[in-house]
């Protein structure tokens, strides 16, 4: 019996059409982008400026407003603690972000906190989604930053980003979105005159290792971020290192894949939700998250009475879930999301994420994976 992977929230297969460009440029376009004296460091800066632009298109920016980097987090680091020195010049020290957002977020936050930074943490309401009015009512005169994810990386709850960019506009409070788990799923969100937006490649099917961070400008004034690297500044002295030219080019065909095919991903990814909650209904379960605001490739569900670690390993040999976060799930901790939303002990303790891409489900028969609670509610 073949494992099927539900676990594309961790990280998603490289499409083969990506791999395919990828060590093209690996292997026969190999030149430095930062080369200026020969053909191939001529035709891989060109590459990499065509994907800047492809991306930065499709965040409603121009060219000159993104930057590669190595992924979300550290997009996430240079837009959080790239600010600090701006704040601390200003007086402005207040930072508002919620309770549910990534430890990429979370904890660089929490270093400002040791440099004299007040962060207000938002608590989401029970089905997950933060309320933009909740923040709004936090604002001061010397709040510097609102931090605030797009889509839960556990629950798929989709958050107020687009509402509250439309807001904050008009204020002097930057506005950051980590949108790791949005970027391509729910293009439009990410279009509103947001500051500051981190994407990253591996969770639409480019390799790990490749993002970008969006830093928009207001007028002509460009967010007024300081480097926390140096050593050549290539990417507007914010990010010094070789460009990853492979990478690059990857993440840009990838999107180009993911926007084309959208439609369809949309509708597969639906249906598998609609067939796998029918499915479960012969069990006991609860649905942690806002249904009716939600991706449709993510799902996160306790099963009562059921041990959520223990039911990972019943279903080790029908298919791969977590429960939770790919970067704090080797603690075993419980989600710090699901607390966050006044969920009972058991509850938040055993939530169970379940996430798919519609190419990679064929011939899965959510029966199997029923067949399995059973074994544990019977």
């Amino acid at each position: 019996m073949s494992v099927t992977y539900l676990d594309v929230a961790a990280t998603t297969r490289v499409d083969p059409r990506v791999a395919e460009v990828v060590l093209h440029w690996m292997t026969e376009d190999f030149g430095n982008a930062g080369s200026r004296t020969h053909e191939f460091g001529s035709r891989a800066k060109k590459a990499v400026q065509e994907a800047r632009t492809q991306l930065a298109e499709q965040l409603g920016a121009s060219s000159d407003e993104l930057i590669f980097t190595s992924g979300a987090t550290e997009s996430n680091n240079i837009a959080i603690l790239g600010l600090a020195p701006f704040g601390e010049q200003t007086g402005r020290r207040h930072i508002i972000t919620s309770a549910i957002e990534h430890k990429a977020v979370l904890e660089p936050l929490e270093h400002l906190r040791t440099r004299g930074f007040d962060v207000d943490i938002i608590e989401p309401d029970k089905q997950g989604r933060v309320a933009a009015e909740a923040i709004l009512e936090r604002l001061r005169p010397d709040t510097l930053l609102v931090s605030l994810m797009h889509v839960n990386n556990e629950t798929g709850v989709i958050q107020p980003v687009a509402e509250l960019a439309n807001v904050l506009r008009g204020t002097d409070t930057y506005f950051h979105v980590d949108a790791a788990q949005g970027f391509a799923k729910v293009p439009h969100d990410l279009t509103t005159p947001i500051d500051l937006i981190s994407i990253s490649g591996h969770k639409i099917g480019a390799p790990k290792g490749i993002g970008a961070l969006l830093t928009r400008r207001r007028g002509w004034d460009r967010p007024p971020l300081q480097p926390l690297m140096f050593g050549g500044g290539q990417e507007r002295k914010l990010r010094p290192g070789t460009l990853p030219v492979p990478l690059i080019v990857g993440l840009a065909k990838a999107e180009e894949i993911f926007r084309k095919e959208h439609a369809q991903w949309l509708e597969g990814a639906r249906q598998f939700r609609a067939r796998l909650l029918s499915g479960l209904s012969e069990t006991h379960f609860h649905l942690n998250g806002d249904p009716d605001n939600t991706v449709p490739h993510i799902v996160n569900l306790s099963f009562a009475g059921v041990d959520a670690e223990a039911l990972i390993v019943g279903l080790k040999s029908v298919a791969a879930v977590a429960t939770g976060s790919a970067c704090t799930s080797a603690s075993y901790t419980p989600s710090h999301v699901l607390r966050a939303m006044g969920l009972p002990e058991e509850v938040a303790s055993n939530g169970l994420r379940l996430s798919w891409s519609p190419t990679q489900i064929d011939g899965f028969d959510p029966s199997e994976l029923v067949s399995v609670v059973h074994q544990f509610q019977d």
